[in-house]
């Protein structure tokens, strides 16, 4: 059964469904292509994806390991998001050379900045090897023996794969590991920062308007991917040259109307859109409030300090957005998932479900008891899943010093006095790890956000799980601030000069030292209280919970024979599809599908970190110095809104018309559609995209980067007509 299950997907007949999902590339023409022609979709599904032919998916990559670009040159420039590429903007950056404020543009590719640790991966291919991957799995066995056999024959098939030395292959589950899909991709190391307006149009909105519509934000940024002399990758050299793409996207610039068909190419990060309402519950109730409170604490003494310093500001802005990303989503997720109905919805899925497989005997033997289980089992771990939460969000993800703790640990327990050299010979990469480290951080922000958090952690968290050995260490130095102080004051952790010159001490000295260190000292008390009292329980249910979670999918996907089911995201590549459409999330409220550059100006206030506007930008709307890159209104149209189904990793994504030519940018979602990697409403859940009339005006009239522009391929596609067979790379 296991291995027919995809081919009763398959074969399942198309029927005309509300719009959603993130579509296998792979599977187009047999699930979606007459839908999606349906809507408008003029290409074929070759077009879209093809193995052996040049086709969109080649123009698409996964950038910087967790956001998408598209090419959209011939010579290798690359969109994406500002947001996405605010890190490398950050750490390119200097009080001097302040590119987060001010925005960079390269007049020629010589003065493009190589871009460390930012990558280009493109997906050569994609197959099923479900069959070859469940060869030898039973249902009698553990989670671990499956996942142990299950391993062997990924070896297996990533040994026997053909592909070219400079290709790469991941296997990846779907469909909660009922199945298996292979993907070779190639990966380009070499990226260099081409263009980034100023955060007063990359991130006009920043906080207040993220998640939110109406939005005005000019959320994107230029890279460029280069190759070696042979177009193959390499790693960055000076005479690297500008990649030469299989297939890179032209630029309409015709613009939208309502209705008007749109798809997101990409690689969605997670969504989880199969979830029991035991699960879903949790989520909203328990664990997002959780993990918002710890975050609303640590952002606001952060914001605190970047207000009052430009130094802390440049230093921390993109940990911040890191964080506060999450955080309003989380806030959102929550808000929608009670407003919408969704756990109704859900209880109303599953009571159907149930009352279908008592209707079949054979369904009910295998099926009968899984929904009771799983409700069960997510009854019993929500208080560890609570408490491993808590201690996630305050000592792994918000405290800088104890993170810093948590990675020194394991190289500071390999010290061995009979084996120094080994433990020498890790110094350096941890002398390279520190500098990066401390080069943004600040440690009185640091100090502030810590005191903060432990006595968060000491009210929210059970004493067995950490939080009695935070409390005894409050009380030893006069409460939380007092503790945190003390702690800054002594710890070798904190500064850098102490810590490289540490570094240089005879090994048993550093080891000594490091052993003893508060920071240290207090991370391994509450870690190791963490690790007996949450860690073990926690370790023990999850894989009951995926085990069910597994047969519940698959389950679902029997029961419910009249609906397609498209994958949860994994960070592979996927295709979803829409239209460009407004919403009404309440009452009396309807939001139209389109934002202008008017609204940039009635957002302004004169130096706001938020709502700040550039005054050369200022000054061309003032002109009405549009350039042609308006609509039929005489506007500057600045985002648009469709029904395409994101998520994070959608971030960047090219939004693409009926032609597949480019025609935005994705870049988030509406406030009241953030719960929708959980419970995906056609009626109210958008995605947000950058217009790319407002970037061409932004690189053009704005920085003056025209030649940027001309290296495009602009196209009117509305006023042309495109054939279905598959349309190469323009030469």
């Amino acid at each position: 059964m296991k291995k027919n299950l995809f081919l009763l997907l398959i074969l399942l007949p198309l029927r005309l469904m509300a719009q959603g999902g993130m579509w296998l590339p792979l599977y187009l023409e047999k699930l979606n292509e007459a839908e999606m022609q349906g809507l408008g979709l003029r290409l074929s599904a070759d077009d879209l994806y093809s193995a052996n032919e040049p086709s969109l998916k080649d123009a698409i990559c996964m950038f910087g390991g967790g956001c998408t670009g598209s090419i959209i040159s011939a010579e290798g420039l690359l969109l994406t998001n500002h947001h996405c590429g605010f890190g490398a903007i950050q750490r390119l950056s200097s009080v001097e050379q302040n590119y987060v404020d001010n925005g960079f543009w390269a007049e020629s590719k010589s003065a493009e900045l190589p871009c460390q640790g930012i990558t280009a991966q493109f997906v050569v291919r994609m197959e099923d090897v479900t069959t070859l991957a469940l060869t030898g799995v039973a249902d009698a066995m553990s989670e671990r023996e499956r996942q142990s056999q299950i391993d062997k024959n990924l070896e297996q098939i990533r040994s026997t794969i053909k592909k070219e030395p400079w290709e790469s292959v991941s296997i990846r589950p779907f469909y909660e590991g009922n199945q298996y899909f292979l993907f070779v991709t190639v990966t380009y190391q070499d990226v260099r920062l081409v263009g980034a307006p100023p955060s007063s149009i990359g991130k006009f909105g920043s906080d207040t308007d993220n998640w939110v519509w109406p939005r005005h934000t000019g959320d994107f940024a230029l890279f460029r991917v280069y190759a070696g002399k042979d177009n193959k990758p390499a790693p960055y050299a000076e005479d690297n040259v500008p990649l030469k793409p299989r297939r890179y996207l032209s630029v309409s610039v015709d613009g939208v109307e309502a209705g008007d068909f749109t798809m997101v190419y990409g690689f969605p990060g997670r969504t989880s859109e199969y979830l029991p309402a035991a699960a879903v519950q949790q989520t909203a109730e328990s664990l997002n409030p959780a993990r918002v409170s710890v975050r609303d604490r640590a952002l606001k003494i952060v914001d605190g300090f970047m207000r009052q310093d430009l130094d802390v500001k440049i230093a921390y802005v993109a940990k911040y957005a890191s964080i506060a990303n999450a955080w309003k989503k989380w806030l959102g997720e929550m808000q929608g998932l009670k407003t919408y109905g969704a756990l109704e919805k859900k209880r109303q899925y599953e009571a159907e479900f149930t009352r279908r497989i008592q209707q079949n005997p054979d369904l009910n033997y295998r099926y009968g008891n899984l929904l009771p289980r799983l409700n069960a089992l997510y009854r019993e771990i929500e208080p560890y899943a609570l408490a491993r939460d808590y201690y996630q969000e305050v000592f792994v993800r918000n405290s800088e010093i104890m993170a810093l703790s948590a990675r020194l640990d394991k190289w500071v327990k390999s010290y061995n006095p009979e084996n120094s050299a080994s433990f020498i010979k890790g110094v350096p990469e941890q002398r390279g790890a520190l500098e990066a480290f401390y080069k943004d951080y600040r440690p009185a922000v640091d100090q502030a956000v810590l005191a903060a958090l432990l006595e968060l952690f000491a009210e929210k968290a059970p004493d067995s799980a950490g939080a009695g050995a935070v409390k005894a260490y409050a009380q030893a130095h006069g409460g939380y601030a007092g503790a945190t102080a003390h702690l800054f004051a002594k710890s070798a952790l904190t500064t850098k000069d102490r810590m490289l010159a540490l570094l240089e001490r005879d090994p048993a000295l550093m080891a000594e030292a490091l052993n003893n260190d508060p920071a240290l000292t207090l991370w391994r008390a509450v870690t190791a209280a963490y690790q007996s009292a949450v860690e073990p329980k926690y370790t023990e249910l999850q894989p009951q919970i995926n085990l069910l979670q597994r047969q519940y999918m698959a389950a679902q996907m029997v029961v419910y024979k009249e609906k397609r089911f498209f994958p949860d995201a994994n960070s592979t590549l996927r295709l979803t599809y829409g239209q460009v459409r407004g919403y009404s999330p309440r009452d009396a409220v309807i939001y139209d599908y389109r934002s202008y550059l008017d609204g940039v100006v009635e957002k302004y206030v004169p130096g706001d970190y938020e709502f700040d506007v550039p005054a050369k930008l200022l000054e061309l709307w003032k002109t009405k110095d549009f350039g042609s890159y308006t609509d039929k209104t005489g506007r500057v149209p600045v985002a648009f809104l469709g029904s395409n189904h994101t998520t994070g990793g959608n971030s960047g994504s090219p939004a693409l018309d009926a032609n597949g030519n480019l025609i935005g940018l994705n870049f988030d979602r509406v406030w009241e559609g953030t719960m929708s990697d959980l419970n995906y409403d056609p009626a109210i859940c958008r995605n947000i995209m950058v217009d790319i009339r407002y970037v061409l005006f932004v690189v053009d009239k704005f920085a003056g980067a025209n030649h940027l522009v001309k290296e495009m391929n602009l196209v009117h596609s509305k006023k042309s007509k495109q054939s279905k067979k598959r349309r190469h790379a323009p030469q």
